[in-house]
């Protein structure tokens, strides 16, 4: 089996991580703090790319859509 990247991308914004299928700066691993993105969950955040905004919790909606996208199984207890 061959390694195929995610459709979508993590990005902590409004106090939650989020995901995104917005493209990213090409030679980035993260959107730029402030960056406006569109999420999986049908909303617009401003990226923040500070170390603690990755331990924020992530956006159920977010998140069952994610792992739609990825063809993977809604993750146990998800809503």
């Amino acid at each position: 089996m061959s390694y195929r990247a995610h459709p979508f991308h993590w990005v902590p914004g409004a106090g939650q991580r989020h995901a995104s299928t917005d493209a990213r700066p090409v030679g980035t691993l993260v959107y730029p703090a402030g960056t406006e993105v569109s999420t999986l969950c049908e909303e617009s955040v401003q990226a923040d790319s500070s170390e603690i905004a990755w331990l924020w919790p992530t956006c159920s909606a977010c998140n069952r859509a994610a792992h739609k996208l990825a063809g993977l199984p809604p993750v146990g207890g998800a809503r």
